[in-house]
């Protein structure tokens, strides 16, 4: 049976977004996973040439109940296609990327990243890094072959999978050394660190590494069920219990990250979560980088803190950061990094440090966030209050309206988006004025972000992989950043009912 895979997309449901493809659990058959993956081998012998050779694969996956089939199914199309799975367990998505780099082979990660447990997704990523928006396109336009009579046993179709080896201790190994052997042991030594577990993918590794680094490091809220953790959107319930962490145990810092454990969350010593583009411009200061690129969203103090030479602003998603970092780099602007307003941060260079080198790890990472933050803390003497005080006073604020339909999304835009300036700006006036003031600047990178007089911002997106419609703020003050988000999402709320 021949299977085109723009189709598959269009009647599956299981479509990309910004971070590989997903969809409802119910939607990734095994069949569509299969054809998926066969259609990302398939696109990765086109660009190498009809002779490359079928590669090795590695294989990982998150802790959500729907992966171990997922895996399964990615494992089967790559055997069958002839290469030779390496099942690299459950490990974070930057680990089992840092593994393909290194062995120079492509690497799957099944996840959903802090999407609810009823969705899943595939995370494709070649020898030289994640995906990009062209590859996408070159999946999406093959055609594969697939026998429709190995899924009529679903049991048997899995039953192949001790036949893979395992690469699971060395893809965790390396990772783990990856931030041992970079930051000074014992930076850590006298901090209090708390570790939020909930059922993050990388919870046991960073007890370990923060722990190998001289802190004490104090597991909280393991979950063996799955909780969907956005470090965008953080929920109320992880508001309140980090406040009660942090005055019960008296922690420096207290950590955490996604489902996947590629975005961050840090908590100051007084239990309150940092943003995630407040962290990355901190971490970035800290690689001593030159050139930053960041999506349009993220906070304006990463230039008005004048520390990088040469801010890069691009679309939302992480292929658009890593194309910014490629293109930085060819122009010489090393070290290039960059991060993303979920925390998720990247480096497109080597990183150097009193004779510690930090390979390149061009996709989204937790760690190297929140260990620089707490190194800095421990070698510093500082707080992570007063770390985040030493930015410029802009504070973001953002949050999503969930179950909103794509259809709602683009009605919501389109309202803005006529094609007549003067229109577009009575209308963004008409609606956010009453907020903020008179309109100052509108930038359509991705979405609508409009700058008003008084230097506030209302940025308004729809998700790429979900039914959400976010809204991301910005003021001179935390809480008026977050009274503009709370109202900016009444009034979409208002306006899609209508």
């Amino acid at each position: 049976m021949e299977i085109h895979i723009q189709e598959l997309m269009d009647t599956s449901g299981v479509v990309f977004g910004t971070s590989g493809a997903r969809g409802l659990v119910s939607d990734m058959t095994d069949l569509v996973c299969y054809a998926y993956t066969l259609a990302f081998l398939q696109h990765l012998r086109q660009n190498e040439g009809p002779h490359a050779a079928p590669p090795d694969v590695a294989i990982a996956g998150d802790l959500r109940s729907s992966t171990d089939r997922i895996v399964e199914a990615v494992r089967r199309a790559v055997a069958d296609a002839g290469g030779r799975p390496l099942l690299c367990g459950k490990i974070p998505s930057p680990a089992v990327a840092l593994y393909g780099l290194d062995r120079c082979i492509p690497a799957v990660m099944v996840t959903g990243s802090h999407i609810p447990e009823d969705r899943n997704g595939i995370k494709f990523n070649k020898e030289e890094g994640e995906i990009l928006k062209e590859d996408e396109a070159g999946i999406r336009a093959q055609s594969v072959v697939v026998d429709p009579a190995i899924f009529d046993d679903a049991q048997a179709f899995r039953d192949r999978s001790s036949d893979s080896p395992t690469a699971e201790d060395s893809a965790r190994r390396m990772y783990v050394k990856r931030y041992l052997d970079f930051f000074p042991a014992g930076c850590l030594a006298g901090l209090r660190i708390g570790v939020y577990q909930h059922s993050a993918v990388g919870r046991d590794l960073l007890l370990e590494i923060v722990g190998k680094l001289g802190a004490e490091a104090t597991p909280l809220g393991r979950s063996d069920t799955f909780v969907p953790v956005d470090t965008e959107a953080i929920r109320p319930e992880d508001v309140a219990l980090a406040a009660r962490w942090s005055a019960q145990h008296g922690f420096d810092a207290i950590v955490s990250t996604d489902g996947d454990s590629d975005r961050p969350l840090i908590a100051d010593e007084h239990g309150r979560w940092l943003r995630g583009d407040v962290a990355g411009i901190l971490c970035a200061g800290y690689l001593g980088a030159q050139s930053v690129s960041t999506p349009v969203s993220c906070n304006s103090a990463v230039e008005k803190c004048g520390w990088f030479p040469n801010v890069r602003r691009t679309r939302i998603g992480s292929p658009y950061v890593i194309a910014s970092m490629m293109e930085a780099s060819a122009a010489g602007e090393n070290p290039v990094v960059g991060y993303e307003a979920n925390g998720g941060f990247l480096t497109n260079s080597d990183i150097e440090i009193e004779g510690r080198r930090l390979p390149a790890l061009p996709t989204r990472d937790a760690f190297i966030v929140m260990l620089s933050l707490l190194c800095r803390v421990g070698l510093e003497g500082k707080t992570v209050s007063e770390l985040a005080a030493s930015l410029p006073p802009r504070f973001t604020a953002s949050d999503r309206l969930t179950r909103f339909p794509q259809e709602k999304s683009r009605a919501v835009l389109d309202h803005f988006s006529t094609g007549d300036t003067a229109v577009d700006r009575e209308r963004m006036e008409e609606v956010f004025g009453d907020l903020c003031g008179g309109l100052a600047s509108v930038d359509r990178t991705d979405g609508v972000r409009m700058t008003f007089d008084n230097g506030e911002v209302v940025h308004l997106r729809p998700s790429g992989n979900a039914p959400e419609f976010r809204c991301y703020n910005e003021a001179g003050d935390p809480d008026r950043a977050r009274a503009l988000n709370t109202a900016c999402l009444e009034k979409l709320s208002r306006m899609a009912s209508d």
